[in-house]
């Protein structure tokens, strides 16, 4: 697991006015938990409105978030666990839920940030979770990715 290359956050961002929903699987429930207390507190730290909504796993994470943008919410943050197993499992679902969440922002034209792990164990879940002690925030880094995406996006429509 690596950080390096990471973008820099060039300072705050102002997303007062953007409606958010965090949508996340209910699988590995710490990890989860860490993933979406991250999203919250940037969500929180920009001024972005916030829903939670949860849903059973990380294959179920496309549909709820189609449904999310096309009732309104300017993007979407996408959290999930999903970790290797002794089966061909652990790739179906990682590819179902990355190119299910893909086809959701292209075909809504609003941004999904993706805070899906794919993990080899639950310990590289938990160093990426945001908790105390852990090396990285994905859940933070991703609601972060969405809602400057969704500003972009909200400035190239308006001409």
């Amino acid at each position: 697991m690596s950080g390096k290359g990471a973008p820099q956050v060039t300072g705050p961002v102002d997303a007062t006015g953007l409606d958010v929903v965090v949508i996340a699987g209910t699988w590995h429930e710490v990890i989860t938990d860490g993933l979406i207390a991250g999203a919250e507190r940037a969500l929180d730290a920009a001024g972005a409105s916030r829903r939670l909504v949860r849903v059973p796993g990380s294959f179920e994470l496309p549909v709820a978030a189609k449904a999310a943008l096309e009732s309104g919410a300017d993007a979407v943050v996408a959290l999930g666990v999903i970790i290797r197993g002794g089966t061909p499992h652990f790739e179906f679902v990682s590819a179902a839920a990355t190119d299910g969440l893909t086809r959701v922002a292209l075909d809504t034209g609003k941004p999904v940030g993706f805070g899906v792990l794919t993990l080899d164990d639950e310990a590289q879940g938990i160093a990426r979770a945001g908790l105390p002690g852990s090396i990285e925030d994905k859940g933070h880094e991703a609601a972060d990715a969405a809602i400057r995406t969704a500003l972009v996006v909200r400035d190239l429509r308006a001409g």
